[in-house]
């Protein structure tokens, strides 16, 4: 099969074996693949984020069902499955059933790809880790990826009172409001820690979903509220900063780290059990949707990562096997 695979260049289309399921796997014949910005440094082989030589990368997808373990549950061959299971660039993946959730009626292949991962991150995030209560202060950053849309949906529709988001790109930051932002700060301004904290009379963020770190980390401790929490799912802005331990001490505030490359399969599970129990009725009713900024054939998943990296998109990039 083809596929996408690593390379010190970044990725490259090779003919690679195709997968073969475990018992509680099911193999997908993939029909839309959703990028991430983990995959720009998989594709460079960063084995942090699961590259392995050889081996197709990425992990989020759509397709059906062709083949089903003997230990996979509440999965049959021709279902429509979108998943957040590495390998997913590639004409078949596997995923494990627990990884796995059968595509709405009406919704497509393209629109279920974009899901998975936000649904299970941003869930996870806000409610499990952030335990977010309806009437909260919330703000996402990075919020014009496909996973800041879906976080900022998460959240309102969850009951939260105030919603903020954040992007650095004017023509981005006009369209967060169309998808449960209430205000938009861009954090390239000098004072936006303040534009937050009028914006909530004084108040502060009961919590917020942090994808950026670095230097901001001490800007978004001071726009939060006392007792409120910081839950960290991405270092967009960089690895390392200065932290301002008084200001943490003063605030009381949570500072929490979240990722799916320390969880077992148990855990991962475990969180879509949640997710599913919170949002699911939302999902099929269609009321959580990302838009899909442009989509490319497999073939030419490197234009795909490029235009990532460019960092001009607003929500989803595609590939199309």
């Amino acid at each position: 099969m083809k596929a996408g695979v690593a390379s010190p260049n970044g990725v490259v289309i090779q003919d690679v074996p195709q997968p073969k399921p475990k018992p509680t796997d099911i193999l997908v014949k993939v029909k839309a693949i959703a990028l991430n910005r983990a995959d720009l440094g998989s594709a460079r082989g960063d084995t942090s984020h699961g590259a392995a030589a050889g081996k197709p990368i990425g992990s989020e997808f759509s397709g059906e069902v062709i083949v089903v373990g003997g230990e996979v549950r509440d999965f049959k061959v021709g279902d429509r499955v979108m998943c957040h299971s590495p390998g997913s660039h590639a004409e078949f993946a596997v995923s494990d059933y627990g990884r796995a959730m059968k595509i709405p009626d009406g919704m497509g292949f393209e629109q279920a790809a974009t899901l998975p991962i936000g649904l299970n991150t941003l869930h996870n995030a806000l409610i499990t880790a952030g335990r977010m209560k309806a009437g909260e202060n919330v703000m996402v950053q990075g919020a014009s990826s496909g996973v800041g849309i879906i976080g900022l949906q998460i959240a309102k529709l969850m009951g939260a009172k105030f919603v903020v988001g954040t992007s650095t790109n004017a023509a981005r930051k006009a369209r967060l409001k169309e998808f449960g932002a209430d205000l938009v700060v861009d954090t390239k301004d000098a004072d936006w820690p303040e534009q937050v904290l009028n914006a909530t009379g004084g108040k502060g963020l009961n919590l917020t979903v942090d994808m950026l770190s670095g230097p901001l980390v001490s800007q978004t401790m001071k726009c939060t509220a006392l007792l409120g929490r910081i839950v960290n799912i991405g270092r967009l802005a960089g690895m390392k900063a200065e932290f301002d331990f008084d200001l943490h001490a003063r605030n009381r505030i949570d500072y929490i780290g979240v990722t799916f490359r320390t969880r077992t399969i148990e855990e991962v599970r475990d969180i879509l059990v949640k997710m599913r129990a919170d949002l699911w009725d939302i999902v099929k009713a269609g009321k959580i949707k990302v838009p899909i900024d442009k989509s490319y054939p497999l073939a030419e998943a490197k234009a795909g990562h490029d235009h990532m990296r460019g960092n001009n998109h607003f929500g989803k990039i595609l590939l199309i096997p």
